[in-house]
């Protein structure tokens, strides 16, 4: 009589582990120091003080050459802003081509840009110019006092004209790295939230204007939001470079324009 081994069925037994929910993403890293962001923000503060202050009494009656001081010397101070800048990222290991985003691979990929930045000075004027009527800058009163910041800031020659462009260039590069490329992801890493990153930038960059008056800084800082949405949507701070840039430099065309009576306001 044999007996038959039955077939026993081959049952690993494990232990279930718990079902977790999937993780929420990571939020973004910080792209530089805390200490460092506060830092900047209180040397944008005080300038933004002392240029209201200051600026009146300088620009006064000041000669040709003065105003070619002026300009140098703000040229000067955003190179020093962009050092601060690169310095913090440089902390953490961030480099500037990666604030800034994006990338030109083809011709075509510029001229995109390009498009987009020349519509965003045309909306940017509308929103400029619609919160200013809005703001009560059209007012008579308000008009003398823009023609006062007129003579202090305009360039009164081609020379100066010349100088003012390169300004607004360098302004339009490292302003956006600064505030649309530094504080817009500092902070949406801060919050969580790109918007809210978006939103107190802008703010930043509106009291960063203090010598245009408060109602002047309500619509610059609106402009910052212009160019952060910008910068949002196109993931890179090219074509908001560009924009920034061209406005600043009709900006100063048009003050030019101004003060040689080539243009008249009521």
């Amino acid at each position: 009589m044999s007996f038959e081994q039955q077939p026993t069925s081959d049952i690993s037994v494990t232990v279930s582990e718990p079902i977790l929910a999937p993780p929420s993403p990571d939020k973004p890293a910080l792209i530089a120091p805390l200490w460092h962001t506060a830092a900047l923000i209180a040397i944008l503060f005080a300038n933004s003080y002392l240029t209201a202050k200051s600026l009146p009494k300088l620009a006064a009656g000041g000669s040709q050459k003065v105003r070619v001081l002026e300009y140098l010397f703000t040229i000067g101070w955003e190179l020093v802003l962009l050092l601060i800048v690169w310095f913090g990222i440089h902390l953490r290991g961030v480099t500037l081509r990666e604030l800034i985003g994006g990338r030109w691979k083809r011709v075509e990929d510029f001229l995109i840009d390009v498009a987009i930045a020349g519509a965003g000075v045309v909306a940017a004027y509308i929103v400029v110019g619609t919160l200013s009527y809005l703001l009560g800058l059209a007012k008579p009163e308000r008009i003398a006092e823009a023609r006062k910041l007129a003579d202090m800031l305009a360039p009164d020659s081609l020379k100066l004209l010349a100088i003012f462009v390169l300004l607004s260039i360098f302004a339009g590069f490292i302003e956006e790295i600064l505030f649309r490329g530094y504080l817009q992801k500092q902070f949406a890493a801060l919050t969580g939230k790109a918007y809210l990153g978006m939103l107190i930038q802008a703010a930043v960059f509106g009291l960063g204007h203090g010598y245009e008056g408060w109602q002047r800084m309500v619509a610059i800082c609106c402009l910052g939001c212009f160019f952060g949405i910008l910068a949002l949507l196109r993931r890179s701070l090219r074509p908001g470079m560009m924009a920034h840039a061209i406005f600043d430099s009709l900006q100063g065309l048009g003050l030019y324009a101004l003060k040689k009576g080539l243009l008249r306001v009521p």
